[in-house]
């Protein structure tokens, strides 16, 4: 992997986007996007459908490439990197999709163990981390179950224990509560939440619910309650969670909540509405 761009931007920041575009035939799917997500800090994408949130997150991974432009992930700039070098980069990226992508053949245990068991770990190890990350989830019990016998909830904690099992640097999550409950949608955010306070992890979340990043960014998690409690009168810089907002592949706002609530321009005043 080629060494770390060690200047003061790629060591303090998780992932920066240069100007970056991208077209699929004739259309522009992203347009000249420059934004930063510091570390430790969650940032939430928010647009309609077709409008580049998800595209961002493959990029990313490196799943595509720019036509211009440059991004660094972790210090590293991914547009110069082969294959192969990618791959040592995504085992430091934990990402958690809408409809969990498990293996339908294998139990909650080997879901999560999938990719320490692909690393040829220690099965102690892998056993140990295992039962750690379901823990954190709050689903050791279903431990030995298949994900046919699992609620869309389940699912989805599942899917976050496999993206944090390898203790991650940068998290992504491409609409994590999409098409459950507003109960089990609260949940999935609490873990969000937990996993942004207590590990400190850098988080890009996609999410077409304008009230998970609401309460991602007026939240915080508390280890005494072990719940999430309201972060009234504390500074947003210590919630750690901003928002950008996407229309027609170009980034049109970036900021605080407050900030967002403050905005006068009639499209996004519409969209929060």
């Amino acid at each position: 992997m080629p060494p770390l761009a060690d200047t003061p931007d790629t060591v303090h920041k998780a992932i920066i986007f240069e100007d970056v575009s991208l077209r699929f035939d004739e259309l522009t799917v992203l347009d000249r996007v420059s934004f930063e997500l510091k570390r430790g800090e969650t940032k939430v994408l928010l647009g309609i459908a077709g409008s580049g949130k998800s595209t961002i997150l493959k990029l990313c991974l490196g799943l595509l490439k720019p036509d211009s432009g440059r991004i660094y992930v972790l210090g590293h700039d991914i547009t110069l990197m082969s294959e192969e070098e990618l791959f040592d980069l995504r085992s430091k990226i934990g990402i958690v999709f809408q409809e969990s992508a498990l293996f339908d053949s294998l139990n909650v245990r080997g879901n999560v163990a999938f990719r320490l068991t692909e690393e040829h770990l220690p099965e102690s190890e892998i056993e140990k981390r295992v039962r750690e990350a379901l823990s954190f989830v709050e689903l050791e019990e279903a431990i030995e179950k298949l994900p046919s016998e699992l609620s869309g909830g389940m699912r989805r904690r599942v899917g976050i224990a496999r993206a944090i099992i390898t203790q991650p640097e940068v998290l992504l999550y491409d609409s994590p509560t999409g098409g459950l409950d507003p109960i089990t949608s609260t949940t999935i955010i609490e873990l969000i939440m937990k996993q942004r306070d207590v590990y400190k992890t850098s988080a890009l979340l996609v999410s077409h619910r304008l009230q998970d990043g609401f309460m991602l960014a007026t939240h915080y998690y508390d280890p005494v309650s072990k719940h999430m409690q309201p972060a009234d009168g504390m500074p947003t810089r210590d919630i750690h969670t901003r928002f950008m907002i996407l229309r027609e592949g170009q980034v049109i706002f970036e900021g605080t909540a407050p900030e967002l609530g403050r905005v006068e321009d009639p499209y996004i005043k519409e969209y929060i509405a």
